[in-house]
């Protein structure tokens, strides 16, 4: 049976996640570290030890082919293509085999900006209109299951 996991730590869009989900009565994994825990009903949470990326890893050990993950990491996102997974972020993209490359390039380069001493803009403060996006991809992705 295909599952939604949610790489929680810091995801906006949990409780959309979870609605939808249910909508179409797909279970739902919310995996998060110890610094991150949380619990929402209708939903399965797994807390992992804090460290780095300890939750990625618990999230891609459980993914299967077709699963939907919703996480804004572009590594995580690659690895759960590897896997067959449809990984989608809170803004409503959905990451493929056609945009994954650019965007880990373009985080690897991010990465030397600041480690050169740079400094990038964060991102803008969260709209209605993305969480509408996601929850419209989310949809599209749910209803061909």
């Amino acid at each position: 049976m295909v599952k939604l996991l949610v790489d929680a730590d810091g995801c906006p869009v949990v409780n959309e996640a979870i609605a939808k989900a249910q909508k179409y009565n797909v279970p739902v994994l919310l995996l998060c570290d110890t610094s991150h825990e949380m619990q929402r009903e209708g939903a399965e949470t797994i807390v992992v030890s804090k460290g780095a990326d300890s939750a990625d890893f618990a999230l891609v050990n459980r993914v299967g082919k077709g699963d939907i993950v919703v996480t804004q990491d572009y590594g995580l996102a690659a690895m759960v293509l590897a896997k067959r997974g449809v990984p989608i972020d809170q803004n409503g993209r959905v990451y493929t085999d056609d945009n994954i490359g650019s965007l880990l390039g373009s985080r690897h380069v991010a990465k030397k900006i600041r480690q050169g001493g740079g400094r990038l803009k964060g991102p803008k403060k969260r709209r209605p209109e993305q969480n509408e996006r996601f929850e419209e991809s989310l949809e599209g992705l749910l209803k061909k299951l």
